[in-house]
C-alpha cells in the first residue's frame, strides 16, 4: 500500500500546484445537466483508480463544482476510462465497444442524477 499512498500524495501535490480553483471552475458552467455531462467527459478522458477519484471528486467540490458534476465524475472516472478502448477494441470489436461506451456514458448521467436525487431526498 504504501507506494499506491506516495502516488496518490504526489499526484495531489501536483494537482494542487498546478491546476487552480479557478481552473476548475472555469470548465464547468453551472449548469446541472450540462455540468453532468462535462464531469462525465472529463472522468472518462482521466480514467483511474477509484481512490484517487474521490480525492479529485473533494477538490473538486472545494472549487465550487456541483455534487452532480462530481458524482457523474467519479462514476465515468471508473468505468468509462478511453484509455482502454484500444484494447477493448482488439478483444470485443468495434460494435459492442461502441455500444458499451454509449451507454455507460448515458448511463452514468443517469445515475449521477438518481443518486444526487436520492441523497438529497433521504437528507431531508
Amino acid at each position: 500500500m504504501s507506494p499506491m499512498l506516495f502516488a496518490i500524495i504526489l499526484l495531489l501535490g501536483i494537482f494542487d500546484v498546478y491546476i487552480t480553483n479557478d481552473m476548475l471552475s472555469s470548465l464547468f458552467v453551472s449548469n446541472d445537466f450540462i455540468d453532468t455531462i462535462i464531469g462525465t467527459s472529463l472522468g472518462a478522458v482521466l480514467t483511474g483508480n477509484p481512490m484517487v477519484s474521490y480525492i479529485l471528486g473533494g477538490e473538486l467540490r472545494d472549487a465550487g463544482v456541483s455534487i452532480l458534476a462530481v458524482t457523474a465524475f467519479i462514476l465515468s472516472w471508473v468505468t468509462l476510462g478511453l484509455v482502454q478502448l484500444p484494447a477493448e477494441l482488439e478483444i470485443f470489436g468495434l460494435r459492442f465497444t461502441f455500444y458499451r461506451t454509449l451507454f455507460t456514458f448515458i448511463i452514468n448521467i443517469i445515475v449521477s442524477f438518481a443518486t444526487v436525487f436520492t441523497t438529497n431526498w433521504l437528507l431531508q
